[in-house]
Order: structure tokens, then sequence, then C-alpha cells
């Protein structure tokens, strides 16, 4: 059962006289909150010349959407470890005087049927208001917090961000300084919802292809909608990949003794490295994949169904390479909430 829109539903950010006003007064801290299917994220920033620089951020695994498929609801073990980390969010937020934030809850909040009450009890136990924001919305603060990585001189481009419950996918017209939104999907499988309906591996090469398989045929009518192969067969088109998985793939390109997002952040990953990686990785117990430190024991368990829908991506639109991006929702609401259209990127643990 998938939740009706109610008061707490947002597909932007309202913009009237006051918070103008407010964002002339320039905030001495920003704050960001991005509350999805798989993890917890915080980002707090402080208003710099070129956009924004971090001071404090916080990402935990909570498993928000843990069963939600299965019973339409969020279970008592889920809200509990959310609310677990929501608490050091807002400790950190009360600790930097926070006095400009957003905090917003994605597809897992989307679907359960008791996000309301769990809402409700989240703003009581920690003092956050969270407001579920729509797939539309969703895309477009992705986008906000990526735009600056793309390539000015390529005149289109696929952005997409593979979630815990969803999978945004944008086509862009590149025309000038800012790319046009030409259209968006949300396919309603991430790295969560697709573990819990396959598992998580290890996975013979026949079964794991004919879940791709089944990706494919999902991203089918929205290539056909905007004849999008035949511009990837034109060399126009760029992609850029905002995801755990896309982050962690390229930290194991790069053969990274532990993740750097100095290094990754802004890298590019060539298809053959992808195919190589996903391969590999499907075939590996979860035990295995979490000896990796550039993987680790939170992301193990979900790194297969992250990589079928990445090769799934990179098959049905080979442009050849992507480009990452270890940023997002969160910096989307700071550029956002800092009237700013371009941002700096996070310094420490950003991870997708």
């Amino acid at each position: 059962m998938t939740a009706q829109p109610g008061p707490r539903w947002n597909n932007g950010p309202r913009d009237n006289a006051k918070q103008r006003r407010q964002r002339r007064r320039r905030p001495e801290f920003c704050a960001a909150l991005d509350l999805g299917t798989n993890n917890c994220r915080l980002l707090i920033a402080r208003p710099a010349r070129d956009g924004f620089r971090i001071v404090d951020a916080f990402s935990r695994v909570v498993q928000l959407g843990e069963g939600v498929e299965e019973t339409g609801r969020l279970s008592e073990a889920a809200i509990r470890r959310t609310i677990d980390a929501l608490k050091v969010c807002a400790g950190k937020i009360r600790k930097r005087d926070v006095t400009h934030g957003r905090y917003v809850a994605t597809a897992a909040c989307r679907k359960a049927e008791n996000c309301e009450a769990f809402l409700d009890r989240v703003e009581r136990e920690t003092g956050l208001a969270i407001e579920i924001i729509s797939a539309e919305e969703e895309a477009r603060l992705t986008l906000a917090g990526c735009v600056s990585l793309l390539d000015g001189d390529i005149p289109r481009a696929l952005v997409f961000d593979i979630g815990g419950g969803s999978t945004e996918v944008l086509w862009l017209e590149i025309d000038g300084a800012r790319p046009e939104l030409i259209d968006w999907m949300s396919l309603p499988l991430g790295v969560v919802t697709l573990t819990e309906r396959y598992g998580q591996g290890p996975f013979i090469p026949e079964a794991y292809g004919i879940i791709v398989d089944e990706l494919l045929g999902s991203l089918q009518p929205f290539c056909e909608r905007h004849d999008i192969a035949r511009h990837v067969g034109d060399a126009g088109v760029q992609m850029l990949g905002s995801s755990g998985t896309v982050t962690t793939l390229a930290g194991l390109s790069q053969e990274l003794p532990r993740y750097d997002r100095s290094r990754v952040d802004g890298s590019f990953l060539e298809f053959e490295a992808v195919h190589r990686l996903t391969g590999m990785l499907s075939t590996m117990s979860a035990a295995d994949r979490a000896r990796h430190p550039c993987i680790g024991r939170d992301r193990a368990d979900m790194m297969a169904a992250g990589c079928a829908i990445l090769e799934a991506i990179c098959r049905r639109w080979p442009v050849g390479r992507l480009r990452v991006a270890d940023r997002g929702v969160r910096e989307g609401i700071l550029v956002d909430l800092l009237g700013r259209k371009g941002n700096e990127a996070a310094t420490g643990n950003g991870r997708g």
C-alpha cells in the first residue's frame, strides 16, 4: 500500500518573501538531511565564496525500508535504528546552532502506510520535522547537487541515482550554462527492494543475467520515448552516476586501499571496469565482499543488487564511461538553501 499525499508532502521548496529575506542574510550554518530507504545522511555547511563548505557530516546505514515491499509498513526495528541515527543528526544540528535546514524522506516513506505516525514519532523524540518529497523533487535535488560535474560541451546527458527503494534517471539537454531537464523516470527498484526480491547472492552468471535483463526491459520505454540510443550512437551523450554503488566501484577500479572521497568524486569510471567489477562482485558472497575496505559490512549485502542496476544502465546506454558523483540530494538542498548555482564538494565522509 502506498501512502497518500498529506501535509508532509512537498514537490519543492516554497519560496516566499520571508525566505528570500532570510537567504539574503546568508545564514551562518545550513543543514541538509536525506533519509532514504537504506541510509540516513546529514550535511552541515557554511556559506563560501564559491558556494558552500562542509563543516560536519554524518552517514549511517539504517535500512528504514527493510520489509516495506512485503508488508507495506515500516518495522519497529527499522524505526528504532533510524531514530537512533536521527538523534545523532539532531545533536550535530543543535551543536552548530543551525538556522536554516531542510530534512527530507524519500522512497521508503512514500510507500509505507505508517509513515505519518513514524514522522510524528521522529519529531517528538528528536525535534526534527522531516518532510516526504516526491520522486520528481528527489530527482531535481539530485541534479542540483551534481550539476557542476556535467560537461557543457556535450549536448545531452543521462544522470542517474541508484537509491535503496528506487532508481531515478534524468534525460537532459545541455545548452549553455544550465542543463534543461527534458524528462525523468523513477524505477521502483533500488538496492534494498531488489535484494529483498532476489537475495544477496552469490549468483551464477545465468541467474544474474536474468535480473539484469529484467532491468533492461524496465528502462526500454524511456529509451525509446526519447530516442536516446540514437544520441548515444552519435557520441552526443554523457553519463553521470550518483550512488553508493557507483562510488564503491570507482574506489575498487582505482584499487584504493580504503574509500577516499577526494579521489572518487568527479572521477571517471570506464564501462569496461563496470562490466568486470559487477560480474566479479555478483559471484561473491556478501561475507567476501565485506572484506574489502572500499565496500565494508554495511554495503556488502546489497552490492549485487546495485551492480545489477548499474550494469543494466550501462548496457542500455553504452556511452563508454561515466562520471562519478559522491554528492546528490543533500548537496542539492544546500544549493537551494544558500541560493547559489554552484557548490563546493563536501569534505569528509560524504559517501552516497
